[in-house]
């Protein structure tokens, strides 16, 4: 059965997530929104006794994400999204623009979703980046 470029491009997701060298298969959680030549993205690892904020360094996965966005009919476009990779496997939920409160912080919407996946647990994260070892990306 062939599979369609959505499908392809949300295991290039995972696969991207897995690459992680220090924390490859634990769960994990993206949450990203979405605009025109934009994407904000986080990736959160659950750790046991604790979740893990971690940097997207591979610039591949904000194209896929960014690709997966364009794939889908530009009225019917979601602006978030939940991914979650459990042993090898994933669950997807896409939020539209009307089912979102624009009042709203995003990063409220973030907790809530990394609460529903994961628990009440404390999130660690790294120290902030200087400005020269931020990388950059051309989207």
């Amino acid at each position: 059965m062939a599979e369609t470029e959505s499908e392809r491009l949300l295991q290039e997701i995972g696969g991207l997530l897995m690459d992680d060298s220090e924390y490859p298969s634990k769960p994990t959680l993206l949450y990203a929104q979405l605009d025109h030549n934009m994407v904000g993205d986080s990736i959160f690892k659950d750790l046991g006794n604790q979740l893990l904020y971690r940097r997207s360094l591979d610039e591949r996965l904000l194209h896929a994400l960014l690709d997966l966005w364009e794939a889908e009919d530009e009225h019917d476009r979601w602006s978030e999204l939940e991914y979650v990779l459990r042993d090898g496997k994933f669950e997807v939920a896409y939020y539209y623009p009307d089912e979102i409160d624009p009042e709203e912080d995003v990063l409220k919407r973030r907790e809530r979703a990394l609460r529903r996946h994961f628990g009440d647990k404390p999130i660690v994260y790294p120290p902030l980046l200087l400005e020269d070892e931020a990388p950059g990306y051309d989207l």
